[in-house]
């Protein structure tokens, strides 16, 4: 019943600032923009521990969150030299990691940095056996350079046959639920091409921050062109030279902006940006990589 000395219109008005007020907290946490999240990695391969056990605890006394773990070498093999192939040895990683609240966040097929992914005649038993052993570990995501021999610019003449075995590799990553991150010599534009000519969402782009800066390109812009969806994961570091601290060329506070902008999350992981000085210093050189992209990524 209203009360006397109002008027119903009153009565109502007020009834609708209540439920306004009682509404406000719930819409104003709605509109209150999600807080984007970016754990900082190593590559056990740069930290001079290629498959190694004690890459593990060298990540944990560098102040990463995680480790990228490379397939093992390549050379005219059929496949990769992989130890993580053996249940014995990989379940000493597994049991390690977790020991140490570390991640293995992706494996690195970086055997194709300087063989042919084009050419090999076995590449899809390679492919497979990162796959399975990435199903074994629970990693998600796959590092495949397309490397000096499937440089598109300099062999434009390997991309029909790039392109069929990038289909292939799509099918294979999709049966496998994973996703494989591609490194190629393209601008974004150029690669924003060549994935929609593979057509699969299995396979997206491994950005790797030197590539635009040692060419001259806009890093923020490219990252932009390409956008959330075509990015799986960063290496996030420059070539070697300074700390990226130090790296005149490389605003990490407009790139933190920049994936703001466009939503994009996940894993930074360090690959180089050592100090030319002192280069096999793996502690001090990733130490201070691993402490500056948390100060900006995770401060």
């Amino acid at each position: 019943m209203p009360h006397p000395t109002l008027s119903r219109r009153d009565f109502l008005g007020a009834g609708s600032l209540l439920l306004a007020s009682l509404l406000l907290p719930q819409a104003s946490q709605a509109a209150k923009p999600k807080r984007l999240t970016y754990k900082i990695a190593v590559v056990d391969l740069m930290i001079l521990k290629r498959q190694k056990l004690g890459a593990l605890q060298l990540t944990k006394d560098i102040g990463a969150d995680g480790v990228e773990i490379d397939m093992g070498g390549l050379g005219q093999r059929d496949t990769f030299d992989n130890q993580l192939a053996n249940p014995e040895i990989r379940q000493q990683f597994i049991d390690k990691a977790k020991e140490l609240n570390l991640e293995i966040c992706s494996l690195a097929m970086t055997g194709f940095y300087a063989q042919s992914f084009a050419t090999r005649p076995t590449y899809e038993r390679m492919v497979q056996d990162c796959f399975d052993t990435m199903k074994a570990l629970g990693v998600k995501v796959a590092f495949l350079p397309l490397g000096t021999q499937g440089d598109l610019r300099k062999n434009p003449e390997l991309r029909p046959a790039i392109v069929e075995r990038l289909k292939v590799v799509g099918r294979l990553a999709q049966k496998a639920g994973v996703v494989v991150g591609i490194e190629t010599a393209l601008d974004a534009t150029g690669e924003v091409a060549l994935l929609k000519e593979i057509g699969s969402k299995h396979i997206q782009i491994y950005f790797n921050f030197s590539n635009p800066l040692k060419e001259g390109r806009d890093l923020n812009q490219e990252l932009r062109i390409l956008g959330r969806k075509r990015i799986c994961q960063m290496h996030a570091t420059d070539e070697d030279g300074v700390w990226l601290q130090n790296n005149t060329r490389l605003d990490m506070q407009k790139v933190k902006q920049t994936l703001a902008d466009i939503g994009w999350q996940g894993w930074l992981v360090i690959e180089r940006s050592r100090d030319a000085t002192d280069p096999r210093n793996v502690k001090k050189n990733f130490g201070a990589n691993a402490a500056y992209l948390k100060s900006v990524f995770q401060g």
